[in-house]
């Protein structure tokens, strides 16, 4: 079951690890959005306020409604369950799970309102800051909990139920052709996404919740560590944000870049560009939908060359033995949300 975990005092908390100085991202209201004519070509994250919030999802996407929702035959929705911190190497033990149970769950945690005084940047102190001002974020604030929580993470929810297809309109924020992905993210406070980037530019949709994404472009690249384990469609950070301290070499190259932060909140979408390095960390239970959208070109190029390498690792031609595909031992599901 979710449990809502126990903040320590920061005087509890590990040493202090400054870490690199951060900006905020450029953000617009969806309204001034639409009078300034659309989205257009943009090779820089924009967060967009509001935008969410003019599609049915606003409306239609509870935990208690998705909750509800089942295969043609009657029965409960059942999705794939992974544990520990997504995009940071292998992923534990993974669970085959009713979604229902799960989601009603969140649905009561998510009733309690957020404490201003959490996060990697809280809000009082976010209220203090200006455009244009650099930052540093509290890194402490990964010692107050543990990441290893149960989280349904890339379900492919759209094609097992495609009615839902007609909830977000992202065609309106995103014009122009391409060929589209959509995978939803629904999971507790507490969990951690890892640094990594996708080789798709991607629109992140924030449902319900709020998160805090950092970001770092890809001029900086070759500071930031890349891992050479392989993950289809991404490549991976050997910086773990959930133990900067025990890293000190990795620290070192991560304190030389110059990042980008933002407050995710329902309602707002944050438009993350291909190959730009990125790590979440949900403050509340939440419901992400990411769209990664690739054009013809893109996809020749882009989907081809990712297409090949997977190809090539399951022929165990390529990093076979060093990837993120295969499960480690974790712990049980029920004591792991």
């Amino acid at each position: 079951m979710t449990s809502s975990p126990t903040l320590l005092p920061r005087t509890q908390r590990a040493a202090r690890v400054v870490g690199p100085a951060f900006e905020f991202v450029d953000e617009i209201e969806w309204h001034q959005l639409e009078k300034n004519g659309g989205f257009g070509a943009r090779s820089r994250p924009l967060l967009v306020k509001g935008a969410v919030k003019q599609w049915p999802a606003w409306e239609r996407w509870s935990f208690d409604q998705i909750a509800g929702l089942t295969r043609p035959d009657g029965s409960e929705a059942v999705a794939r369950f992974i544990t520990g911190v997504v995009e940071q190497g292998a992923t534990r033990e993974q669970h085959d799970l009713p979604v229902g149970p799960y989601l009603r769950d969140l649905a009561r945690t998510a009733a309690r309102p957020l404490r201003e005084d959490v996060g990697l940047l809280s809000e009082c102190r976010r209220r203090t800051l200006r455009a244009g001002d650099q930052f540093h974020l509290d890194w402490s604030y990964m010692k107050t909990f543990t990441p290893d929580r149960l989280y349904l993470s890339q379900w492919d929810i759209l094609r097992e139920f495609p009615a839902l297809r007609g909830d977000f309109d992202i065609r309106r924020l995103w014009p122009g052709r391409r060929w589209t992905w959509e995978y939803v993210f629904l999971g507790p406070a507490n969990t951690v996404t890892g640094l990594h980037y996708d080789f798709p530019n991607n629109w992140f949709c924030q449902v319900r919740g709020t998160k805090e994404v950092i970001l770092v472009t890809p001029d900086q690249s070759r500071r930031m560590c890349p891992s050479k384990k392989f993950d289809w469609g991404a490549t991976l950070s050997e910086i773990d944000i959930t133990r900067l301290e025990e890293q000190p070499r990795e620290l070192a190259r991560f304190e030389t870049v110059r990042g980008l932060y933002a407050r995710v909140e329902a309602g707002d979408a944050l438009f993350i560009p291909k190959r730009t390095w990125h790590s979440v960390v949900a403050l509340e239970p939440s419901i992400s939908l990411a769209v990664f959208g690739l054009t013809p070109t893109e996809v020749v190029i882009g989907g081809g060359m990712a297409e090949l390498r997977g190809l090539l690792h399951r022929l165990r031609l390529y990093r076979w033995g060093n990837c993120a595909c295969h499960k480690t031992a974790g712990p049980a599901a029920d004591k792991t949300v």
